[in-house]
């Protein structure tokens, strides 16, 4: 199996700007049809990177309000009859609970779209960090959890090597007639940024 060291973030990047769909016309379209994101404390220089390396296989769009931009990529997945999808980015606290509105207008239509809201640091060295919501009672809880009620998949890429699993699940959650809906992948700060082994397979899928 051949591989190439890439960080978590572009590989998902990659893996999602590679899919691609067959229409109901016979046509092939780009399964992501793009980004939107507010870039902020948690997924700037991870999967912002990475976004602006791919920019021309996936685009990003600027957004200017979390719940703003996550109701547009739904509505984007609706009239396109759930054969396509737009993927949302966010920051790890307000800019994340701002779209748990969306993802639940989403889950109870059955609409699909990709939640991916920033974590905070798995290693958990910088805590509490800038915008961070955080539990006193809850160690391993952050505001990414809000999710979990209102998504048909939640993740949280604790290694980097998780995303090779992660995400086809995520993508087999979105493209399945019976449990479409929204689906959310929380990325920590951190583990954006680890490098592992890829399988180049999984940047080229088929």
């Amino acid at each position: 199996m051949t591989t190439q060291q890439l960080t978590m973030t572009q590989a998902l990047v990659r893996h999602l700007a590679a899919l691609r769909v067959e229409m109901n016309d016979g046509s092939i379209q780009p399964y992501c049809a793009g980004v939107f994101s507010i870039f902020g404390h948690g997924n700037v220089a991870g999967l912002g990177e990475a976004l602006w390396a791919s920019r021309g296989a996936l685009p990003t769009y600027r957004a200017h309000n979390e719940q703003g931009m996550a109701l547009a990529a739904i509505a984007y997945g609706k009239a396109q009859l759930r054969q396509r999808i737009m993927a949302v980015s966010s920051s790890i606290g307000p800019g994340a609970t701002n779209m748990v509105t969306a993802a639940a207008m989403a889950h109870v239509n059955r609409l699909p779209v990709l939640l991916l809201p920033g974590d905070t640091f798995a290693s958990r060295a910088p805590d509490p960090v800038l915008q961070q919501i955080e539990s006193f009672q809850h160690g391993d809880v952050s505001a990414s959890d809000a999710f979990r009620p209102v998504t048909r998949y939640f993740d949280r890429i604790t290694r980097a090597e998780q995303i090779l699993t992660a995400l086809p699940r995520a993508v087999s959650v979105m493209t399945d007639p019976a449990a479409c809906g929204p689906v959310c992948l929380a990325l920590p700060q951190d583990v954006q940024t680890h490098v592992f082994d890829c399988p180049e397979d999984f940047c080229s899928p088929t």
